[in-house]
């Protein structure tokens, strides 16, 4: 699979919605060892990982409608899952009982996107990594590298 600076490397990354993006940030790295990998605004969101490689990372998302802390539906995160085909992975998702929330967009960050319901009422954010794009390229900032 491709990678890309501008999005996690994990295959697997949850995102954490949160009040306060640059307080969970703050306690994320200093207690439990997180490296913050890309600043997207100074409250909107950020990538974080282990400072040893892409095995475990997490985005930590401001709230906002529908995605807020604790949501009226009861949901306090997403998954994001990398795929190598997002729309494949769709259309057997939605085979299978999902509920598509947003359908395929590519982002100017590189990525191809769709959000889902699975039928067990987790979200899950399917993404497809179509370039290698760094994050000033479309305005968010470099803070920690993430290494090859």
């Amino acid at each position: 699979m491709l990678t890309n600076r501008s999005a996690p490397h994990a295959r697997v990354t949850p995102v954490l919605i949160v009040a306060d993006v640059r307080a969970a940030v703050a306690w994320y790295t200093e207690v439990l060892g997180f490296v913050e990998h890309v600043r997207i605004g100074e409250g909107h969101r950020a990538q974080l990982g282990l400072p040893d490689g892409p095995a475990a990372e997490l985005v930590v998302a401001e709230e906002r409608p529908g995605r807020r802390v604790p949501d009226p539906d009861g949901r306090s995160h997403q998954v994001v899952l990398k795929v190598v085909d997002t729309d494949a992975v769709v259309a057997a998702a939605l085979a299978r009982g999902a509920v598509l929330v947003e359908p395929s967009h590519d982002w100017e960050y590189g990525e191809r996107q769709a959000t889902l319901n699975d039928p067990f009422g987790h979200q899950w954010v399917l993404t497809q990594t179509l370039a290698d794009v760094a994050p000033q390229e479309w305005g968010g900032q470099s803070v920690t590298p993430r290494s090859p």
